[in-house]
């Protein structure tokens, strides 16, 4: 995989100026063995009193910022290169303990798993729990990987994905019953049908690769992606994009782990003046390889 560059650029516009308040920036991406950042830079409009960065309690970095002058625009412009090395699809042998399903977790390990694995959202009538166990073989022990590759891409094949402009993700039953949703929707209703069968899994906020020539087949570019980590014994946290049928990190830059997706929010903050005066918000997100930059800059050259 070629290095990445990524230019994350968010403007809130306000028909008057406005004062404003704390702001939360989770946009850099998580540094693993897997993925390494090679260069980063934040600027924001105005400029802020205060910018500090900190880890929130899932090992996220969070930028904050705190301002003390009014304006009409407000602006965050993030630019990142990234070298990402995404490991092979994983492979569990019939000697691993998670080979079949059901397995159990260890017993050092269950306490930290523990809100991983217990279902956050109501299911009634168990509506999530009865499509999650129709991924299970009737009469025999099923594969675990056949349940989280079935999972992944049943989603992908059976929902209709669409982009929804409401705050928030919706309710993991009502993605389920309506058969669509954005790609929070999905990462959040496979999270939930995932927990209703014991297997610890979270949300992962960050950003999705589109090269030329699969850019027709994958969604979710030029704006935030989310996707599903899965954690096994023996192979740990696996990641699952269900918008999309990818196993593994081929073409996703992980930003942000968390149990729930209201923990993984891009950018919030608040803004302090009339109700009627936020106008609108643009968001631009562009991910290229080098290999396209640079062809860019030739083109550009030439031309």
């Amino acid at each position: 995989m070629p290095l990445l560059t990524i230019h994350h650029k968010t403007e809130y516009r306000y028909t008057r100026p406005v004062a404003f308040g704390e702001h939360r920036i989770m946009l850099r991406p998580r540094d693993g063995h897997d993925l390494r950042v090679l260069d980063s830079r934040l600027e924001i409009s105005p400029e802020p009193m205060s910018l500090h960065w900190i880890h929130d309690v899932f090992g996220n970095s969070v930028a904050i910022a705190n301002f003390d002058e009014r304006a009409d625009t407000l602006v965050f412009d993030w630019h990142v290169t990234v070298e990402h090395n995404p490991v092979e699809e994983f492979a569990l042998t019939p000697d691993d303990s998670a080979y079949f399903y059901p397995f159990a977790y260890d017993d050092e390990e269950f306490p930290d798993l523990v809100h991983y694995i217990t279902p956050q959202y109501t299911d009634p009538d168990g509506e999530i729990a009865e499509w999650a166990r129709g991924f299970l073989d009737e009469d025999a022990p099923t594969p675990t990987f056949k349940i989280l590759s079935g999972m992944t891409h049943g989603i992908r094949e059976r929902f209709k994905y669409r982009k929804r402009h409401e705050l928030g993700t919706q309710h993991p039953l009502d993605t389920l019953q309506s058969g669509s949703g954005t790609c929070r929707d999905y990462a959040l209703f496979m999270i939930e049908a995932l927990r209703h069968l014991g297997i610890a899994a979270r949300f992962v906020s960050g950003y999705i690769f589109l090269p030329e020539d699969i850019e027709q087949r994958h969604v979710g570019g030029g704006s935030t992606h989310a996707w599903v980590q899965v954690y096994l014994p023996s192979a740990g946290w696996i990641e699952f994009d269900p918008t999309n049928g990818i196993v593994g990190t081929r073409d996703l830059i992980r930003v942000a782990v968390a149990r729930d997706p209201r923990q993984a929010i891009p950018l919030h903050g608040v803004y302090i003046g009339p109700a009627g005066a936020f106008d609108a918000m643009d968001v631009t997100i562009r991910v290229v390889s080098d290999e396209q930059r640079n062809g860019e800059e030739l083109e550009a050259e030439v031309s």
